[in-house]
C-alpha cells in the first residue's frame, strides 16, 4: 500500500431559483442556487470524491446516495466530515487540497478566506494548505449561460 495517494474530484449542479447557493460550506449571495438531493454544495461534493478516491474507497455517490431520504438536503459540511472519517479509518491524513470552482457569477474571491477556514477545521489542516481558485468560462456553455456550475479538486493524502 502507498504511503501517499493522489485524488481527483469533479461535481455539477444546475442553477436554479429558489434555492441558496452554498460553495464551500458557505452560504454566498446570489439569486440562484444549486439544484441538488443535498445542499448541492459542488466545491465540498468534488472534494469528497478526491477524498474518496485517493484511498480507493468509491465516490460520494456511493457512500450518500441521492436516493436516501436520510441524505435529502443534508449540509454538506457532515458529508466531509463522514469522507474524512473514512480515510482517517484507512489510515491517512490529508497533506493538501487544490480546487477550481467554474462559474459566471457571483464572485467568490471575497469568500475564499471563509471557505478555506471552513474546510480546514473539518478535515484538520491548515487554511495555508488549501487553494481555492475561480474561473469563468467567458460566457460559453451551460457555466457561461449561468445555467449551472462546475468543481474541480484535488488532494494528497499520506499514511500516518
Amino acid at each position: 500500500m502507498a504511503n501517499i495517494r493522489i485524488g481527483y474530484g469533479v461535481d455539477f449542479h444546475q442553477l436554479v431559483e429558489g434555492r441558496d447557493l452554498w460553495i464551500g460550506g458557505v452560504k454566498i449571495p446570489h439569486t440562484k442556487g444549486a439544484l441538488g438531493h443535498s445542499d448541492a454544495d459542488v466545491l465540498l461534493h468534488a472534494i469528497c470524491d478526491a477524498m474518496l478516491g485517493a484511498a480507493c474507497l468509491g465516490d460520494i455517490g456511493e457512500h450518500f446516495p441521492d436516493t436516501s431520504n436520510e441524505f435529502k438536503n443534508i449540509d454538506s459540511k457532515i458529508l466531509l466530515q463522514k469522507s474524512f472519517e473514512l480515510i482517517k479509518n484507512k489510515g491517512y491524513s490529508i497533506v493538501n487540497i487544490d480546487t477550481t470552482l467554474c462559474l459566471e457569477l457571483p464572485k467568490i474571491k471575497p469568500y475564499i478566506p471563509q471557505i478555506q477556514k471552513v474546510i480546514a477545521e473539518i478535515v484538520h489542516i491548515t487554511v495555508d494548505d488549501i487553494s481555492i481558485k475561480a474561473t469563468t468560462t467567458e460566457t460559453m456553455g451551460f457555466v457561461g449561460r449561468q445555467e449551472g456550475l462546475i468543481a474541480y479538486a484535488s488532494i494528497l493524502l499520506k499514511k500516518y
